[in-house]
């Protein structure tokens, strides 16, 4: 495929608003962690006493009784001590331990003043060894493993959604291959491929086989339409349009067959419908408004055209379900050949 055809697949990717809210959120995760890590990290300002490192509260703790030792003021004493919060007493007690050079009395003094118990908790500390308060965890590095995981986990499930549509695509399109790649004699398909290359006719630059069964509810096969030097031309598919009754598995009764032109406006379909649905006023008049309706005969076509392109959809073959609806009213399984011209 050349650049061209690769610019143009790129492009219709990236349409699909699935595809770009994954992209979105990626990218705004990869961005937040640049900018709010690297380049305008958080800026702390203005920190209480008890959101201090342990070693800052111990000197703020000493600087405020080497304060009050100094000038007896005891409600300056109690506002700073307080300011510690919960981290007073666990502070009182490392300085306590390690009073570095504080006189006794002055110790003693300032306990009783501000409310700090008297007694020195029990250390396992060797006599004349500094203890060294445990290391904390600041909130950036608390936050940072949480950010990298929810980005990991981010980026593994856009990478799963992606795998997922396009194995999904494969499936859909699964056995039909364009003619200009493959010939159609090397294509396992339900029926044999419509031989064009008649006299007089144009062999088609592709032609695509949607099977469906009875109990796939979710049937929509879509294609890819490429010219021979791999430009992306447009899409065409054939999915369920209507159904009838109640109950699993769904009853249909017409599908829509459409054809989109990159150089076209709109995209053309049309409605393939049961021989009840047909000639059913109500249900025909209601589906007319997605598209001119056809009813569906083994062997029957019809012609979707564009700016561009023109689609033959010829039904290879189908049967219909037998139960307790009208007959001949849902189909139990249709094959539907798909043959694409690029007009000159």
């Amino acid at each position: 495929m050349d650049q061209t055809g690769n610019m143009d697949k790129a492009r219709e990717f990236l349409k699909r608003p699935l595809v770009i809210g994954i992209l979105c959120a990626v990218a705004g995760l990869l961005l937040g962690l640049l900018i709010g890590w690297g380049i305008w990290p958080v800026q702390w300002y203005d920190a209480s006493p008890q959101q201090l490192h342990p070693d800052f509260q111990d000197w703020w703790l000493q600087m405020s009784i080497i304060s009050y030792g100094a000038t007896g003021n005891a409600t300056a004493a109690q506002q700073q001590y307080t300011a510690l919060g919960d981290s007073a007493e666990d502070t009182w007690a490392r300085v306590q331990a390690n009073p570095q050079g504080i006189e006794p009395t002055v110790m003693s003094q300032y306990g009783a003043v501000v409310g700090a118990p008297a007694q020195i908790p029990p250390t396992t500390t060797a006599p004349g060894v500094t203890p060294t308060p445990a290391p904390t965890t600041s909130l950036k590095d608390k936050l940072l493993p949480i950010l990298l995981v929810m980005c990991v986990i981010t980026f593994l499930v856009g990478a799963a959604i992606v795998a997922y549509l396009v194995l999904q695509n494969r499936k859909r399109g699964g056995g039909s291959v364009p003619t200009t790649q493959l010939p159609a004699s090397q294509v396992e398909t339900p029926a044999e491929w419509t031989e064009y290359k008649t006299p007089g006719d144009q062999a088609p630059m592709a032609q695509f086989m949607a099977s469906y069964k009875a109990g796939d509810d979710l049937f929509d096969d879509s294609f890819s339409i490429d010219s021979p030097s791999g430009e992306f031309l447009g899409e065409c598919g054939v999915g369920i349009s209507e159904t009838i009754g109640v109950g699993v598995p769904k009853k249909v009764t017409a599908f829509e067959v459409w054809l989109f032109d990159k150089n076209d406006i709109q995209t053309v379909t049309k409605v393939l419908m049961s021989a009840h649905a047909f000639n059913d006023t109500a249900i025909r008049q209601k589906l007319e408004a997605k598209g001119e309706p056809f009813q569906a005969n083994s062997g029957g076509q019809t012609i979707l055209e564009t700016a561009t392109l023109r689609l033959v959809a010829r039904v290879v073959d189908m049967t219909y379900g037998q139960g307790g609806l009208p007959e001949s009213s849902y189909f139990d399984s249709l094959v539907l050949e798909l043959a694409i011209w690029q007009k000159q």
